[in-house]
């Protein structure tokens, strides 16, 4: 009943103010919590700005680097390289086509790198044959585009130079002669053979096609067995 001890209805606290708020909160935390919250906050802002700003890592020392020094001119428009300079060599990437021929296992056109030597070539056409005279020729020589490598057997007599050249100064022949790919100024170098013996046989080669063997030459006119028997161990077909 109303008026009666003990039956009071309880009123609610009143509301703290903002401020009152933040004082009593500020006194839970503590002087402690709040300084070291402060000390967390700038190391973060510092750590992720020096994050986004970091420096690049610095260029490895051992990198190649260009030289500010001059070169020295060389005659024909040239430069050596600046004392002190790196030089870097590049192999010869180019190609050069070679005949190889007699004692091996694939005689024929070969393809090889400009650098390589004779013994490359001889290993390009299947290598040497078992009655090769490897020590007839001079395996370390180097090639030049559109020579030929002649194989000799071994007792097979041969012309002295076997060098891989087109041909040596003054028109002769390095090595036995290919019937087939002689030009006639190469014929013409053969003891026998004239400028109009050698012309006919190109003429006829060009008509019938590649000769098969040496003794087709008898075939041209102008050689018979006394004028082939001359050149026959000059000659290869």
């Amino acid at each position: 009943m109303d008026g009666q001890d003990g039956d009071e209805i309880p009123r609610p606290l009143p509301r703290p103010s903002v401020g009152e708020w933040v004082r009593r909160t500020l006194v839970w935390i503590g002087p402690r919590r709040i300084a070291t919250s402060g000390v967390l906050a700038v190391a973060t802002g510092v750590g992720g700005w020096w994050l986004l700003h970091a420096p690049p890592p610095p260029v490895e020392r051992g990198l190649p680097s260009a030289s500010t020094t001059a070169a020295t001119a060389l005659p024909g428009g040239t430069q050596a390289p600046a004392p002190g300079a790196s030089v870097v060599t590049v192999a010869d990437t180019s190609i050069v086509v070679i005949h190889v021929a007699g004692a091996v296992r694939q005689p024929g056109l070969v393809r090889l790198l400009a650098i390589e030597r004779v013994a490359d070539a001889i290993t390009a056409a299947g290598g040497p044959t078992a009655d090769a005279d490897l020590d007839a020729l001079n395996l370390a020589a180097p090639l030049t585009d559109g020579s030929r490598v002649y194989v000799p057997r071994v007792g097979e007599v041969v012309p002295p130079l076997t060098d891989p050249m087109p041909s040596s100064p003054g028109g002769a022949t390095a090595g036995p002669l290919n019937i087939n790919t002689a030009t006639a100024e190469q014929f013409d170098t053969l003891p026998g053979v004239g400028p109009s013996t050698a012309a006919a046989i190109v003429a006829h080669r060009e008509a019938n096609g590649p000769f098969r063997t040496v003794e087709d030459l008898l075939d041209v006119r102008g050689i018979g067995p006394a004028k082939l028997e001359q050149f026959r161990a000059l000659v290869v077909a």
